[in-house]
């Protein structure tokens, strides 16, 4: 059993970018599956799709996105920040900029899971999850 879940689906997808797979299969939970939309719609990854198992937890399969020209993969960061053993919180006013504005900081509210540019423009601090860029 993993004791931090995220930082495990986070490590699957940086291993599957470096390695060049263009599917990588991760356990769901909720909080992943919410992960797995915003990096969707901020267009780090081509595609998802939520699968049934047998055991009744799920799977998620993810389609890597890579340059069309280059073949570098789009994410070139993933990095955990909130971690079980120290977490890390910030208020709307004090959210880090990812590389200039180019990256994408992931923060879990009260409202749910959104990016880090989201929760200031509602006025919502809460825990920092990642920075992907």
């Amino acid at each position: 059993m993993y004791t931090d879940t995220i930082a495990d689906y986070l490590t699957r997808i940086r291993n599957a970018n470096l390695a060049g797979h263009k599917v990588v299969e991760i356990p769901a939970s909720n909080i992943k599956k919410e992960i797995t939309k915003i990096l969707f719609d901020q267009g780090f990854i081509l595609s998802y799709k939520f699968e049934d198992t047998e055991d009744n937890q799920g799977q998620i399969k993810i389609a890597l996105k890579y340059d069309s020209l280059s073949k570098e993969p789009v994410i070139r960061e993933i990095q955990r920040i909130s971690k079980p053993g120290l977490r890390k919180y910030s208020n709307s006013k004090n959210f880090p900029r990812i590389l200039n504005g180019l990256g994408v900081s992931i923060v879990s509210t009260s409202k749910g899971l959104m990016t880090g540019k989201k929760a200031a423009n509602m006025n919502i601090g809460g825990e920092l999850i990642c920075y992907i860029y």
